[in-house]
């Protein structure tokens, strides 16, 4: 996108993260808004009982996927934002995740 002579623009989204457990299940709970949207992502881990008990981990990955569901939903409204206004189908591959292992640099 180009943007010349343009003021530098600041918008801010805000995410809130709940976790809750409950026994051997802890749900995570991620909500976006942003301008007049809103989506909230969920998250779900379960400890396997020969599993040691770590709840930062239950933690962890419960919010990554509460995380991973609400850009699944962005991004599936920035689809259907493009495909209006375009009044054209997609032409790009529709996006499946970053698809980096852990760690790895973009």
């Amino acid at each position: 996108m180009k943007n010349d002579g343009a003021e530098h623009v600041r918008k801010d989204w805000t995410v809130d993260v709940s976790i809750d457990e409950h026994g051997a299940e802890t749900r995570a709970t991620a909500v976006l808004h942003w301008r007049d949207q809103e989506v909230v992502g969920v998250g779900v881990a379960k400890l396997n009982p020969s599993d040691r008990y770590f709840a930062a981990i239950g933690d962890e990955l419960a919010v990554a996927r509460a995380l991973f569901d609400a850009a699944k939903q962005i991004m599936a409204v920035t689809e259907d934002d493009i495909e209006n206004v375009t009044d054209e189908p997609l032409t790009f591959q529709r996006w499946r995740g970053a698809g980096l292992r852990v760690g790895a640099q973009p």
